[in-house]
C-alpha cells in the first residue's frame, strides 16, 4: 500500500464519519420541522413522492447495471453508473426532506397483514438506509484509494444493502400511494 493510498483514506475518514453520523441526523431534524406550521408562506411539495420513488427505482437499476459492468470487466462505466447511484441516492434525499418540509406526513391506512408488511418493510428500509451511508462511503474511498481487494470485499456487503433500500422505498411507496391526499 502506497502513502497515497493511506493519505487518501486518512483525507476521507472523518468526512465518513461526520457524513454518516450527520446525514440521518439532519434528516431527523428536518423530517421533524414543517415550514407550514412554522408561518411560512411555501407551497406543499406534493408532487415529490413520485419523482423521489422513481428516482429510488432509478438507483436499483443503475447499480444492477454497475454490477453487471463490474462483472464483465468494463471498469470506467462500473466508475461512472456507481458516480450516478450516489447522485441520485443525494437527489432523493433532498426531495425526501423537501417534501417533509413543506407537507404534511402520510399515514399509511392498510389493514389487517398488509399493515404489519407494510411496517415491516418500512422499518427496515428506514434503518438500512441509516446502515448504508458508511458503507457507500468506505467503498466509495477504497475504490478511490485504488485498494480494490478492500473495495470488493465491502462491495459485496454495500451492494445487496443498498439494493435492497433503493428497492424497498419503491414498494413503500406503492403502498402508501393510495393515502396521499
Amino acid at each position: 500500500m502506497s502513502k497515497d493510498t493511506t493519505d487518501i483514506e486518512s483525507k476521507y475518514s472523518k468526512w465518513i464519519v461526520i457524513l454518516s453520523i450527520g446525514i440521518p441526523l439532519a434528516v431527523a431534524v428536518l423530517f421533524g420541522v414543517n415550514l407550514r406550521k412554522l408561518g411560512f408562506d411555501v407551497e406543499p411539495l406534493t408532487f415529490l413522492p413520485p419523482i423521489y420513488a422513481s428516482i429510488n427505482g432509478l438507483t436499483a437499476v443503475i447499480l444492477l447495471a454497475a454490477f453487471w459492468a463490474i462483472k464483465n470487466k468494463k471498469i470506467k462505466l462500473h466508475e461512472n453508473l456507481m458516480k450516478s447511484a450516489i447522485t441520485c441516492s443525494v437527489l432523493f434525499l433532498v426531495m425526501y426532506v423537501a417534501y417533509h418540509m413543506t407537507s404534511d406526513s402520510t399515514k399509511f391506512g392498510g389493514e389487517g397483514t398488509v399493515r404489519y408488511i407494510y411496517y415491516f418493510i418500512l422499518i427496515t428500509h428506514i434503518i438500512l438506509s441509516i446502515i448504508v451511508i458508511p458503507f457507500v462511503l468506505v467503498t466509495y474511498v477504497r475504490a478511490l484509494s485504488k485498494r480494490f481487494d478492500k473495495h470488493r470485499k465491502i462491495a459485496k456487503i454495500t451492494f445487496p444493502i443498498w439494493l435492497y433500500v433503493a428497492i424497498s422505498g419503491v414498494v413503500v411507496y406503492v403502498m402508501i400511494s393510495p393515502y396521499y391526499s
